[in-house]
């Protein structure tokens, strides 16, 4: 080897990228610069911009919501694992239980990420012990079928003891033919009894007449008789009683005595 044909691997020296040099070489006009402000103007059209009104993606409405708490499931049909039986990916022993890392290294899956569900769709020969997240009463039923077993990691979901919500509770009583809680109807007796304990509202016990005798009646103010109007001396404030005069007319007058 001489010292002209050492050399580094090919691509490991890049020729330096010439810009400005026209718009065939891919990085000419600007030159990597951009626009100048608002793409130069004059009939410009922004992404999902509509003139200052509310654009379209605004005004249309959302859907649905993203379950922070879901679970990743990979779904495998028993299909899909007879055919890597039969390709000779996954070899079983007669104990061996099948999980999702053991359909990982056959290549049935790509990743586990939460677990795998089992799914019906196929048929299955072999006989295979699984242990699986989840899976669906057709594919229990279909290894079962096989000689297998499928065993569920997943926690089942323990049914409430008593419902959530007066409604339900109402429903739940009405099925069991009970009566709703609640505060039971007061007896005639005790109702009568309770109008005869009550007070007025202005909170003094009214008097009670024995039965058969009359009401007393509060006596009513007498009138002053008109002597003893008369009687009465006149104050400082009072005015003097006018005269009348012959002709009927009161105050000094021809007619006035």
């Amino acid at each position: 080897m001489k010292l002209n044909q050492v050399a580094d691997r090919p691509g490991a020296r890049k020729s330096r990228t010439r810009i400005g040099r026209g718009i065939g070489s891919g990085l000419g006009k600007t030159g990597g610069r951009g626009g100048k402000g608002q793409t130069a103007r004059s009939g410009v059209r922004i992404k999902g911009f509509e003139g200052g009104q509310m654009p379209l993606h605004r005004r249309l409405p959302k859907r649905g919501f993203n379950n922070i708490f879901a679970k990743t499931l990979h779904e495998v049909n028993i299909g899909r694992v007879q055919a890597a039986i039969d390709a000779g990916k996954l070899h079983l022993d007669a104990s061996a239980e099948v999980d999702a890392a053991i359909l990982v290294n056959a290549g049935v899956l790509r990743r586990v990420h939460d677990g795998v569900r089992l799914l019906g769709d196929g048929e299955l020969k072999a006989k295979i012990n699984f242990v699986v997240y989840g899976a669906s009463k057709s594919a229990i039923a279909a290894v079962e079928k096989a000689g297998g077993s499928v065993k569920v990691l997943a926690p089942k979901r323990e049914a409430p003891a008593e419902p959530k919500g007066k409604n339900a509770k109402r429903l739940l009583a009405e099925a069991r033919g009970e009566k709703p809680k609640g505060r039971p109807a007061p007896d005639k007796d005790d109702a009568a009894k309770g109008e005869a304990d009550e007070k007025p509202k202005g909170g003094k016990a009214k008097s009670e007449a024995p039965a058969g005798e009359p009401k007393a009646e509060r006596p009513k103010a007498e009138k002053p008789k008109a002597d003893q109007q008369a009687e009465k001396p006149a104050g400082k404030g009072d005015k003097k009683p006018q005269t009348q005069a012959k002709g009927g007319k009161g105050g000094k007058g021809k007619g006035a005595e």
